[in-house]
């Protein structure tokens, strides 16, 4: 059964974690409904981002051997 790839996340999981921290500094500390609804993107993102990273790294270590 073919399988589709996820898409590759447009940014970096360090992109977006600054983003995630400016969202924070913004807030206080404090996220408001809407912010919290940006936050949950943004970490949804962020993980995406982390996961390709990762299976990318896994795949260059698998070539070197």
């Amino acid at each position: 059964m073919p399988t589709t790839p996820e898409p590759v996340p447009a940014r970096s999981a360090a992109a977006v974690n600054e983003e995630i921290r400016a969202l924070w500094l913004r807030a206080g500390g404090r996220l408001s409904t809407e912010q919290r609804r940006v936050y949950e993107r943004l970490v949804a993102e962020w993980s995406a981002a982390v996961r390709v990273s990762r299976e990318h790294d896994d795949c260059d270590r698998s070539e070197v051997a």
